[in-house]
């Protein structure tokens, strides 16, 4: 049992690392794709997920939530506010790496477990611990110097890391696994995105089928790209612990980040650096703060158990009399 756990915890491991790393490096795809533009993309992203997460749900043979949710009106409601939550995220995320701009999408990412810290405050009353405080004042402070830094504030990042943290609000609520989640997500976002498509044929303004096999194939892989590193991080997610997976989030920003400077060479002037260390800052101490709360809650768990055992081993038989409660 201990070798089937620990080669658990390794398939775990590998599927988390697949799925950051190809959410890290996917800004070296969107590129490939010109010179369809972003809401042409978004639009095929959006059409080509529904059949490859319908492909791989009529493989494990997985409908019954479909029918269940159906019935459940309010869970329908917030699925069509994820649905579109994620197309602002994707569309904004596309035309931001499409357009030079990548080390401000990878910020979105670094900052959004701050952005989820502070919407748990202000619309949850979630009552956070000194150090977290700290870390999201410590956020706060990188954005005002990001803004001096861009002479704007850094619109890109901020609205990656909202529109990633309400939807991850949503999803929330409505309880449902990750690949379930995308396929009632596109299949609300499908036939949008459909009609779009066909306004630009329609236009003569699709790039699709005017540039070649290979562009249109690479177009229809947009819903490979969407699915496979979430059926990686579904993997992942029922075979490592929430510490670890935390831990991996940091993987796809941070390759997002080295692209932006060593690949696309955009800009760091010494304001984007300091903001930037700023936000690691908080982030470190977020992490650690975390890592400690998950440690001293595991130690009390296993004391409270070792306690119990304990008391069990030291409570007196049921089958053997208690001499005290026989005398008269």
């Amino acid at each position: 049992m201990a070798e089937t756990s620990k080669g658990e915890h390794r398939t775990g491991l590998l599927n988390g690392f697949a799925a950051y790393g190809m959410w890290g490096l996917v800004p070296l795809f969107w590129p490939l794709l010109k010179p369809a533009g972003a809401l042409e993309i978004l639009a095929h992203r959006m059409v080509w997920s529904l059949f490859f997460v319908a492909g791989a749900l009529l493989f494990v043979r997985r409908w019954a939530w479909a029918g269940e949710l159906l019935r459940q009106p309010r869970r329908l409601g917030l699925v069509a506010v994820a649905a579109a939550v994620i197309t602002v995220n994707w569309g904004v995320y596309i035309w931001a790496v499409n357009s030079g701009h990548v080390v401000e999408a990878s910020l979105g990412y670094f900052i959004n477990p701050l952005v989820t810290i502070a919407m748990g405050v202000l619309l949850l009353k979630e009552r956070l611990r000194p150090v977290q405080w700290v870390a999201v004042g410590t956020g706060l402070a990188a954005v005002v110097v990001l803004t001096i830094g861009y002479g704007r504030p850094p619109w890109i990042s901020l609205v990656l890391a909202f529109s990633f943290a309400t939807y991850g609000l949503v999803k929330k609520k409505v309880g449902l696994g990750g690949v379930e989640s995308l396929a009632a997500e596109t299949t609300i976002q499908f036939l949008p995105a459909l009609g779009y498509l066909a306004w630009l044929i329609a236009h003569g303004d699709a790039s699709f089928a005017a540039h070649g096999t290979g562009h249109a194939v690479l177009l229809a892989s947009t819903g490979l790209v969407t699915a496979l590193p979430l059926v990686c991080f579904g993997a992942a997610a029922i075979r490592v612990p929430l510490s670890t997976l935390g831990l991996l989030q940091y993987l796809a920003p941070v390759f997002q980040f080295l692209l932006g400077i060593f690949y696309f060479h955009e800009a760091m002037p010494p304001e984007r650096w300091a903001g930037f260390a700023l936000v690691w800052i908080a982030l470190i101490l977020l992490t650690g703060d975390a890592l400690r709360t998950a440690h001293r809650g595991a130690r009390e768990l296993a004391l409270a158990w070792d306690t119990a055992r304990a008391a069990r081993r030291t409570a007196p038989s049921q089958s053997e009399p208690d001499p005290e409660a026989a005398r008269p």
